[in-house]
């Protein structure tokens, strides 16, 4: 299969990706380790695009959600080949703003009964005191679009007005965006991963994050424990609590309607109760560290290019079925899978 993997220079975005460079590099090797004929673009203009379109591949892989080009305009990488008739992996735009805008996600998922934390937004000045806050301390503030713990700290976790009132402004001056407000949730924090297969199969594998503590005994998953990998990622032991956050993750990749592959983000309180924090979906996938390829390894027992492999599947499925349209691909799955229909959620 013809196959081209599609990134920028990237480094310096707060949205989420496949990574840096390198990382797209891990993903091209891995790819040609397969055997396909794999090519690794970094697009800067239309025109890097429009010869991707001329060559005509079985499958582009988005390392990024889309590229912004110098005279400011940006151009959503699924929407631009969706119109071109280029098969591409992962969601498509409109599925890919619950990526972009935490709050879009929340506000969806929560009007279709998921639980989410409670949450507001506030942009400087905009409160007097803490009395006119929706929310009661302690209060969690971080930026709306933003991925990869950019402009989280140990200054995000509020107790008094004071310090809301500092973090607002810092994070508003750096991002120009709202921030996000939500109630601190005292418990674990977790992440699943999951690959939807051409059977209709869905791959999960949850772990627990357990960042280290700072100073102040918090355990806050930010932009410096992420950078220095200092985080702890584990299988989650209880079961109980696994099939909550198993469930959850499901519901949450289902309702938002996401293709091909994803990571959700959950954290739950000191009682144990599991809450959507985020949607990943264009997730990391540096060798070694990235959430996405480390928690298929921990909880499934997946090495990088088995990864690879089966967040590809779907999409080459694709292409088969372009190629071949009236006959029968025959797959067989080599992997741990969760059927979408059953109920519970149970994994075997």
């Amino acid at each position: 299969m013809k196959i081209e993997i599609v990134t920028n220079h990237n480094e310096s975005l707060n949205e989420t990706g496949f990574g840096a460079l390198g990382a797209c590099r891990s993903v091209f090797d891995s790819i040609d380790r397969a055997g396909h004929d794999v090519k690794l673009n970094i697009c800067k203009s239309k025109r890097d695009l429009d010869g991707i379109v001329k060559r005509n591949p079985d499958l582009v892989v988005l390392a990024v959600k889309y590229i912004s080009l110098q005279d400011g305009e940006t151009i959503w990488l699924s929407e631009y080949f969706s119109r071109h008739g280029i098969n591409f992996t992962g969601s498509s735009r409109d599925v890919l703003r619950f990526d972009s805008n935490k709050i879009k996600a929340k506000l969806y998922l929560a009007n279709k009964g998921i639980k989410t934390a409670k949450y507001f937004t506030a942009i400087p000045g905009q409160y007097q005191c803490a009395s006119e806050l929706p929310i009661k301390f302690p209060l969690f503030l971080k930026p709306i679009d933003a991925a990869n713990g950019n402009g989280i700290d140990d200054f995000s976790f509020t107790t008094i007005f004071s310090e809301f009132e500092a973090k607002v402004l810092s994070l508003y001056r750096r991002f120009s965006t709202p921030v996000l407000v939500e109630e601190y949730l005292d418990g674990r924090e977790f992440t699943v991963s999951i690959i939807n297969t051409p059977n209709n199969e869905l791959i999960i594998s949850p772990i627990e994050i357990v960042p280290p503590e700072s100073k102040n005994g918090l355990r806050i998953l930010g932009q410096k424990v992420k950078n220095d990998n200092s985080e702890e990622l584990k299988s989650i032991a209880d079961d109980k609590t696994k099939n909550e956050v198993i469930k959850l993750a499901i519901n949450s990749f289902l309702t938002l309607g996401v293709r091909d592959f994803g990571r959700i983000d959950i954290r739950a309180n000191k009682a144990g109760d599991c809450f959507f924090i985020e949607a990943n979906l264009v997730p990391g996938m540096t060798c070694g560290s990235s959430y996405f390829p480390r928690s298929c390894e921990i909880e499934s027992a997946l090495l990088y290019d088995n990864v690879i492999e089966i967040m590809l599947a779907n999409g080459l499925y694709r292409a088969e079925q372009k190629i071949r349209p009236n006959k029968e691909i025959q797959r067989t799955a080599c992997f741990p899978l969760l059927t979408i229909e059953s109920q519970p959620f149970t994994q075997y």
